[in-house]
């Protein structure tokens, strides 16, 4: 089973950035249902693997917080933009848990992330170069801004991949309080 923890959003922020989606050429858009945070991709997880995961998540604590998107951009790989996202205000707190997740599940005997955390929702997947439409549509909603998010909890998914998009259904959830 693939997995990753993350967190879940609002149905009214996941509406918001729905809004968003328009004919922008080479956009793969991800389906509202699939909005989230990611905090960390864990990948494949045999079920033994997934019981130590569940055991270190529950272990979480941290009190809540908020935070809030804002703006969008793209990650780009080999030159090719890959994936269209909103991004997140810098958040002290968001960083504290996303470390506390990385720290917990390195303690069950997980590799380490690689990549710097970028918070982010994804909103699109995408092939291509960087396009003048891409560009327009990314400064013409650059000032979005979600309402506040509460965060008090965090969410293990897991990921099925299927033939147009992933289904990702949650596992389990755990309160940071």
């Amino acid at each position: 089973m693939r997995l990753f923890v993350a967190i879940d959003l609002p149905w009214e922020v996941k509406e918001q950035l729905s809004e968003l989606s328009c004919n922008l050429p080479g956009a793969r858009w991800v389906p509202e249902d699939n909005f989230h945070l990611t905090l960390r991709f864990i990948g494949e997880a045999n079920r033994l693997q997934a019981e130590e995961i569940d055991l270190a998540l529950a272990s979480l604590r941290g009190r809540g917080f908020t935070f809030s998107l804002s703006g969008l951009g793209w990650f780009e790989k080999n030159g090719r933009v890959n994936t269209l996202f909103a991004g997140v205000e810098r958040n002290e707190d968001l960083a504290r848990l996303q470390t506390k997740v990385g720290t917990a599940l390195h303690r069950v005997g997980l590799a380490p992330e690689k990549r710097r955390f970028t918070p982010h929702v994804t909103l699109a997947r995408m092939d291509q170069a960087v396009t003048p439409a891409l560009t327009s549509f990314v400064q013409a909603n650059n000032l979005y801004r979600s309402v506040p998010i509460r965060v008090d909890n965090v969410t293990l998914f897991s990921s099925f991949l299927g033939k147009d998009q992933p289904t990702y259904t949650p596992e389990a959830e755990y309160a940071l309080a």
